[in-house]
């Protein structure tokens, strides 16, 4: 079992005490999704891979279903003339794992090698389009700060070791594959948004600087040779006894594109009660704006200020929404699902995009987040963000009124 398997048969840890057992299916249904996405005029597919699935203890013996499995789904996609981008770690590490520390032991630079060697020299020579980490900042500090993510660890002493090992395993990630992979393409993806003062007062300027260290910079500017971002974010001084001789020299990785992940904008304010970092995020709810069913503002800026943001570092070669949408409550009559509030979300966002590439911003590709409705991690299945609808009982997939519009945008996109 991964972290999830785990994590979710624990009490109150998911809303409505929903499991990712089945959940969308995928296993037995890829060729069926894959024909719709072909017929949706969708002609890259991103996904990850599975470690329990191919590395059952982590690291040693291969279990072989899982790699055909894996090669069923590339083949297919390409028979079917559809680009595979591979992520290799989406949160779901092994629980064997996770029993010698997880992202806290060091070990997992060691461990991490192993997965991303067998995923290299397995799919490589079909797959040239790859993205090491998803999202650190959420699985570190969801899982490792918080608690509110798989393992449901909390407090810094956990935090500060896996943010720094995942900075890591990010580089030699993208070494190996470098290594093992020619002619591949190779990325990260990372969250980030716009962060706004609450107020616009100094101590709330400085918090939003803070926070846009920790949310935006933190994984990032060490790929870069930029180390991590101290000075705004004092904090992260505490995480020097982590750091061995040559570390800073080994989290540097030339990578061809960099993926960023947008859904909102925060405001955030100064506040007293929050240890360490003395910030706290005002909810979109509190701020009377326009929300998603994620009680997250809809700001179409924020992609753009996004783009323009990374696009200032010149190290950056490339730059490609990873993952944007919206979770929103679908009505549903009979067949039709006329989701109007994601097609307008999508046509505003995309709207930016489109700006941000006329203005020649760094900026060459986009991925909607998602395909299907699916298991949504703490959320479970109450949030939808699908062009495709599921009902979770019968499986059956029918496209919603944003999948047609998006099949429609694809269309023209020349």
């Amino acid at each position: 079992p991964s972290i999830w398997d785990t994590f979710t048969t624990k009490p109150n840890t998911v809303l409505n005490g929903d499991n990712a057992n089945v959940s969308c299916d995928f296993y037995h249904k890829y060729k069926e999704d894959i024909l719709l996405m072909k017929s949706m005029n969708i002609d890259n597919y991103r996904f990850s891979i599975s470690w329990t699935r191919i590395l059952p203890n982590g690291i040693g013996s291969v279990n072989e279903p899982g790699i055909q499995f894996y090669n069923n789904v590339i083949d297919f996609c390409l028979e079917q003339g559809i680009t595979p981008w591979v992520t290799l770690y989406h949160w779901d590490l092994p629980q064997v794992l996770e029993d010698k520390g997880g992202w806290t032991n060091r070990n997992i630079i060691q461990w991490f090698s192993e997965f991303t060697s067998l995923c290299a020299t397995s799919f490589g020579d079909r797959v040239k389009h790859w993205m090491v980490l998803n999202e650190p900042m959420v699985f570190t500090g969801a899982g490792y700060f918080l608690g509110v993510h798989a393992p449901g660890k909390k407090r810094l002493k956990n935090f500060l070791p896996a943010v720094h090992h995942a900075v890591l395993c990010q580089a030699e990630g993208g070494r190996l594959l470098r290594k093992l992979v020619p002619n591949a393409q190779i990325g990260t993806t990372f969250s980030c948004s716009q962060i706004s003062p609450y107020r616009q007062n100094n101590r709330d300027k400085k918090t939003a600087v803070l926070v846009d260290a920790l949310l935006n910079r933190l994984f990032i500017e060490p790929a870069l040779g930029l180390g991590y971002p101290t000075k705004e974010a004092p904090v992260l001084k505490k995480l020097q006894p982590y750091i061995q001789p040559t570390d800073m020299e080994d989290c540097l990785f030339d990578f061809d594109f960099i993926g960023i992940q947008n859904y909102t904008r925060e405001k955030v304010r100064y506040s007293l009660l929050v240890p360490y970092i003395r910030a706290k995020i005002v909810k979109a709810s509190k701020r009377n704006v326009p929300t998603t069913l994620m009680d997250w503002e809809v700001y179409p800026p924020s992609i753009y200020n996004m783009i323009k943001k990374y696009s200032s570092y010149p190290q950056i070669k490339k730059i490609i929404i990873t993952e944007n949408g919206a979770a929103f409550k679908d009505s549903i009559d009979g067949e039709i699902i006329n989701d109007i509030a994601r097609v307008n979300y999508l046509q505003r966002y995309l709207n930016q995009v489109l700006k941000a590439k006329k203005e020649g911003l760094n900026i060459h590709g986009y991925f909607v987040w998602t395909f299907t409705d699916n298991f949504e991690w703490a959320e479970g299945y109450f949030p939808r963000f699908g062009l495709v609808h599921i009902n979770f009982k019968t499986l059956k997939r029918t496209i919603k009124a944003s999948g047609k519009w998006f099949a429609d945008f694809l269309s023209r996109k020349n």
